[in-house]
């Protein structure tokens, strides 16, 4: 497809609404996933940390 402007090339032959809707959501959902991702990390790494903590308090405790 070739455009002769760039209002030409915003309106995508007419399609621009679902051309750049689909962009647009699909750009909505990877940075959705990325922030869940991190979110799910940071929770995990916390377990972890806190799960190694006790084990070490156990560990440290005179029987």
């Amino acid at each position: 497809m070739q455009w002769l402007s760039v209002a030409d090339f915003l309106n995508m032959g007419g399609y621009a609404f679902y051309v750049w809707g689909s962009f647009g959501i699909t750009a909505a959902v990877v940075v959705i996933e990325i922030l869940q991702v991190r979110a799910q990390r940071r929770e995990i790494l916390r377990n972890l940390f806190s799960q190694s903590e006790s084990e070490d308090d156990l560990h440290q405790k005179p029987l």
